[in-house]
Order: structure tokens, then sequence, then C-alpha cells
């Protein structure tokens, strides 16, 4: 420990002296969620206006405060900021046309990390929240493992690590870590408070229907993948509250529900193909107990994106179980989940990911959930299903790779399905104050004929 430390020592800057090592021109990447830095952005931020120019900013959902190199640079004369997916902080900057999304894969994000051919991509400088050094050396990423490891490595001039004493410590899994020998610079930071999620608002009478819909749907066994939301917390309540038992988890997110199925005793990761005994995660955004829950807990497992969204990897687990939430539907069958639009509202993610693995699992299922309406402003009621997407939506999942589509009027399966029988299906688990409208649409659309008595 103590060789660790001298070299520590030698390569412990402040924040202010870690920010002049960035250039004009240069790539910097920041963390992924609640990894960002704080104490280098705050200093970066100061830079703003002086001879920088040209400073290419990456974000992976970025997450309170406020970036300051966006706070300080409203007209982008030195800094240029893109995210790889949008939270609702990203998407009020790019309403304002300060941040442009990134597409992609989630999984494919490790790929492209340890890749030769996109070095050009690469960052000149790369900073991090991390844990505070372990005797062996090493800094835990903590919340947000993703592709952090591979970025940082592939990283061209400087890595840089923000030392939180907060950061709970996310025990691997692969690739959790930096050790020292790999750190051009060590910040130590002031300890902000870790990011945390709000509790999430009461289930709507919608999403409680939706859930009951999708748990009878889940067999004892299963592996689950969840998001972010009301919707997931639901569904993790009717588990605790089920027969359900010996569940697994390999999902790009820890989240909330996660936590009280543990405590519920309905998480074991028995029946799991790899991983027994182990929830394997990239990254976790949550409440103060969920992070609490995770810190140290040789139950979870930190693993890179691609090691647990690869829809390969995912298939591997009997009855995976995917549960993910989208934007609209159209009566030819494509999800749009990222855009309302040409507004970005989040991004891919890791949804088509687990959607491919999901239906590649042995007894697995894929759903894609949504209420069948929303209002505007004016509290005009609109539906989510379509004859066709929003202008300038785009397709998130393809209607070759839809399997499950759930509403609170009901659940459908579109494999095997023609495209009559799919705007049929749609119709049937549309809102009813919309179901006439749609069915004047599928027949303009010759998706629907007088002789529509196919079983399929």
């Amino acid at each position: 420990m103590s060789t660790y430390m001298d070299e520590y020592k030698k390569k412990l800057i402040t924040a202010e002296q870690a920010a002049q090592l960035v250039q004009s021109g240069d790539i910097v990447d920041y963390g992924a969620f609640a990894t960002k830095p704080v104490d280098f952005d705050v200093a970066l931020g100061q830079r703003a206006g002086e001879d920088l120019k040209n400073v290419s900013m990456r974000f992976i959902g970025s997450v309170l405060p406020i970036p300051e190199v966006l706070l300080k640079d409203p007209e982008q004369k030195t800094f240029q900021c893109f995210s790889w997916y949008f939270t609702a902080l990203d998407r009020k900057a790019g309403d304002l046309g300060l941040v442009a999304h990134l597409p992609f894969n989630y999984h494919e994000a490790t790929m492209l990390a340890y890749s030769n051919e996109y070095m050009d991509r690469m960052p000149d400088v790369w900073v991090c929240q991390a844990t505070p050094m372990d005797n062996s050396g090493c800094f835990n990423f903590g919340l947000g493992n993703s592709h952090l490891r591979g970025t940082a490595l592939s990283t061209k001039r400087a890595v840089v690590v923000e030392v939180n004493e907060n950061m709970p410590l996310c025990l691997g899994g692969s690739d959790e870590y930096l050790h020292i020998s790999e750190i051009d610079y060590v910040i130590e930071g002031s300890n902000t408070p870790i990011f945390t999620l709000p509790q999430m608002p009461e289930a709507t009478p919608e999403e409680k229907k939706i859930a009951e819909l999708i748990v009878s749907e889940i067999p004892n066994g299963a592996c689950l993948q969840l998001g972010i939301g009301s919707l997931p917390n639901t569904i993790g309540n009717l588990i605790a509250d089920s027969d359900l038992h010996d569940l697994g988890v390999q999902s790009e997110m820890f989240c909330d529900a996660f936590t009280k199925l543990y405590k519920a005793g309905k998480i074991t990761n028995a029946k799991k193909a790899r991983d027994i005994n182990k929830s394997a995660f990239s990254f976790c955004l949550g409440t103060q107990e969920t992070y609490d829950f995770i810190d140290g807990n040789p139950r979870c497992a930190s693993y890179t994106v691609d090691y647990t969204n690869n829809p390969v990897n995912v298939a591997l687990n009997d009855n995976m179980i995917a549960i993910n939430n989208i934007m609209e539907v159209d009566l030819l069958s494509q999800v749009c989940s990222e855009t309302f639009g040409l507004r970005q509202i989040s991004g891919t993610g890791g949804q088509l990911d687990f959607v491919t693995g999901a239906f590649h699992s042995k007894g697995g299922k894929a759903f894609l959930a949504f209420a069948s309406t929303y209002k505007d402003k004016e509290g005009k009621m609109y539906s989510r299903i379509k004859p066709l997407l929003t202008p300038g939506s785009v397709v998130t999942v393809p209607r070759t790779v839809v399997h499950y589509l759930v509403t609170e009027y009901g659940l459908v399966n579109m494999k095997a399905t023609s495209v009559w029988g799919r705007a049929e299906a749609l119709i049937n688990i549309a809102h009813p104050d919309f179901r006439d409208e749609l069915l004047n649409a599928a027949k303009e659309m010759k998706l629907w004929s007088k002789t529509n008595r196919i079983p399929f």
C-alpha cells in the first residue's frame, strides 16, 4: 500500500490543475450517469470564453448538478456537448440546442471503446468520479461500470479520477476499476452527495393494470431486466407480494425494484446460466436505499455493458423477461421509444439489446409497455397507437424484432403475425375512444379488409 500511496501522491493535483489539461480541439469524456465529475466540471466551466475552443464534451445520461460546461457557455464558444443517452437534463439542454444526441445500441459501447478502428473518436481527456483507492491500488467505478475502463485505457493524453468518498463500492464482475498505474492524475474531490433519484410517483391505474398483465406472464426462476420509472417499481411491488421465487437479474440498470425484491426474498439468481447467485448489472440509478444495498454487496456484480446487454449473453438465461417502456407504436408495429417527432427524449439504450436477447432465450419474453393514451398541456387526449409514427420519430425497435406489446387493455404477441393480424391486435389494445379511427386508418393503409378473418 505504501508504494501505491507514493504513486498516488505524485499524481495528486487540484481540479483547477486538471482542467488546465484540456486543450482546444480536445474530446473530453465525463464518466457515466452518477459518476460524472463534479469538481473538475466546475473548474473546466470556468475556462469558458478563454482562448479554449472547439472542445467536445461527451456525457452518458447527465444528472444533477447541471454541468458547468453547459451553464457557463450558453453560446458554445468553447464547449460543444453530446450525450449518448438523454435524461431530463439532457432533454432540456437539447431543446436549447446545447446538447446533441449520439445514437447507439448500448452493448456496442464496450466494443467501440476497445476497438482500434474508432481510436480517432476516443477522448483526449477522460474524467470520472470513483471510490477512494483501496489497498490494492484500485479505484472502483461505483455506480457506473458501463464501458468506462475501455474508454479510459483508450484515452490519448490524460486519465483523471475524481475521488468521492460517498461513491458506493460495486464489486465485479469485470472492468469495474482502474489501477493507480493506469491513471495519470488524481483529484481528491469535495465529496459532494452522489445523485439519487427522487421517490417515484404513485403508479397510475393504467400502470397498475399493465403490471398485473406482465407479472402474470413471469414464471418461477425467471431472469429479469427492468428499466427506470414507476412501472418497474409497480412490477416489483406485485412480485414481492406474489408466490414467485428464485428470480434472477441480468439488467443494464440495477433499479430500486430489485432492492425490494431482494429484501422480499424473491431474488436468488439460483437458476441463471452464469453468475449464479449474483445479479449482473452495468450501472445503477436509484434512491440512497438502493445505493446502500449494493455498496460492497457480494450478491451483486458490476460488469461492462457488453457483458450485460449483448443479446447473445442475454439469451443464455432461460426464461429471460425484459420489460421496457415505449412512447408510441404504429399500425405497422414499428416502435418508437426515444423521440417525440424530432425531439430527443431518451435514447435506444439497451432496449433493442434486451428485446432481441429475451426472444432468443428459451422461454424468454420481451415486453414493451405503454399507457394507451397521453394528454397535452391543455388536457387533450391522444392515442399512443397511431396509424404511422409521428413524423420525425425514429424507429427504436423494428417490427421484425417486436415481441410483446402491452397496454392497460391487453397484451399481444406480435411474432409470426401478419400485417393484418398486427393491425388488428394493436387496435384491440388501443383506448376504445380511438379504435374506430384506427380501424378506418388500417383500411386506408390496406391493412384491413372484409376478408380479414385469418387466425394470424
